[in-house]
């Protein structure tokens, strides 16, 4: 891969008038620790700039002077948070706060946003690329409108013979997938988002839970037309995570052009025969299906 010079980077955004640049700043997953920001603080103070927060969970410095940049990028590396992406490349990664902190989260969305940072971040691509893992189909990142976007579920079950039909479980279903029938808990597969909050629910423990998977989907879309993405596939593990992103960043790379919108050309690049070539060279025991 080609060294980007300063001036092309996705983070230098011009500002109207072309007096003055916007640095976006590189933050994975929106985490930055206490040292990381009084240095974010001392850098805006020592170049005289103002400080945004995105809502790609990063931090921009505004009205930088062009001719500050290569010092002030200088000192944002030293700072461990470097000049961002914004342009036809993958950009900062966002995630919600996952198991580390959320009662309904099925999924570690941080350690794994930031698996992908490593991997993925700053990549040339034909097009804008984002990238945002949810641990729960609440979707607190609106992964799904994302170009990649991972969830976390779960699958309930319920222990036959042992439910009481104390009901608790359909007054928590927000997706109404729960009924009581003949004092038995009967689920609705074709309603159920697979967001485990029956399973927390249940003050007997009667609901069950198979082990969390990741739903991944594709080619969703913020803005005037916000679109939710396609399911691809649903795994089992974040290394599959890791390389069904992986394969998709090839595809695009390959096939897509950079007059449009991902979402606007999957149509045209034959997204049906790419899911099916890529579900088909994964192995059985990674692939979840019935999601």
């Amino acid at each position: 891969m080609r060294k980007i010079p300063l001036y092309e980077k996705g983070g230098i955004i011009n500002e109207l008038g072309g007096d003055y640049c916007t640095v976006r700043l590189r933050i994975p997953a929106g985490l930055i620790t206490v040292d990381q920001m009084e240095g974010v603080v001392k850098i805006a103070r020592k170049f005289n700039t103002q400080v945004h927060l995105t809502t790609r969970q990063t931090i921009e410095l505004v009205h930088v002077l062009p001719a500050s940049l290569g010092l002030l990028a200088t000192d944002l590396e030293a700072n461990g948070t470097p000049v961002g992406a914004e342009k036809a490349e993958i950009v900062n990664i966002t995630a919600c706060p996952g198991t580390d902190r959320c009662r309904f989260a099925m999924i570690d969305s941080i350690s794994l946003a930031k698996t992908l940072d490593e991997k993925f971040f700053g990549k040339e691509m034909p097009v804008k690329f984002r990238i945002a893992v949810s641990s729960c189909p609440n979707s607190c990142v609106s992964e799904r409108l994302n170009e990649i976007g991972i969830t976390g579920v779960v699958r309930p079950y319920r222990v036959p013979g042992t439910c009481t039909g104390c009901g608790t479980c359909v007054q928590y279903c927000k997706e109404k997938a729960i009924s009581i029938k003949n004092g038995q808990i009967q689920m609705n597969d074709d309603l159920c988002v697979h967001c485990g909050m029956c399973i927390q629910s249940c003050p007997f423990h009667i609901i069950k839970a198979e082990p969390a998977a990741y739903h991944i989907t594709i080619g969703g879309r913020r803005g005037r037309h916000p679109r939710v993405g396609y399911h691809i596939v649903t795994v089992k593990n974040p290394e599959t995570v890791v390389n069904v992103i992986e394969r998709v960043v090839k595809w695009v790379y390959r096939k897509a052009w950079s007059d449009s919108l991902l979402p606007d050309q999957l149509e045209i690049l034959d997204f049906e025969s790419f899911k099916k070539e890529l579900v088909g060279e994964l192995n059985e025991d990674e692939v979840i299906t019935g999601y």
